[in-house]
């Protein structure tokens, strides 16, 4: 394994046994549930925007150290980003897990690349993303 590997396996391991952003936002504007029926893993997804811009993301769940580390990473990453920055660090995100090409701006998202090679695990990685793409549809169409 080499050091880069090595150096993203502790990333994954870290967020997921202590994940970041986890709990309830109580003040959130937007919510949006996700589950993967195939191995149970589930993500609610809580994001407070002001403006277009997301002051604050949180989740609440249960899955696997994939799934968890995917979540508390992109709960990181979205902070401080527009609806639009959001919506493109999701389709970059997903591009990675779907070809292994990592944009630079994903920072350590990138931790999570080497899940394109593990077709198992690719929807548990994808769980949080695809629940941020229904919670962005819906806030775009919000009043």
């Amino acid at each position: 394994m080499s050091t880069l590997e090595n150096l993203y396996k502790q990333v994954i391991l870290d967020h997921s046994r202590r994940p970041r952003h986890y709990g309830e936002l109580p003040d959130a504007t937007h919510r949006e549930a996700g589950h993967n029926p195939s191995c149970g893993d589930r993500v609610q997804l809580m994001l407070r925007v002001d403006g277009d811009v997301i002051a604050d993301a949180r989740f609440t769940g249960k899955g696997c150290a994939i799934s968890q580390a995917s979540a508390s990473l992109m709960t990181g990453a979205l902070r401080g980003k527009t609806l639009a920055q959001a919506a493109e660090l999701e389709h970059a995100f997903l591009h990675m897990l779907r070809t292994g090409e990592a944009d630079g701006a994903l920072g350590d998202l990138a931790a999570l690349q080497g899940v394109h090679t593990l077709h198992t695990r690719v929807k548990c990685a994808a769980l949080p993303w695809q629940t941020l793409d229904v919670l962005l549809e819906s806030a775009a169409t919000a009043p």
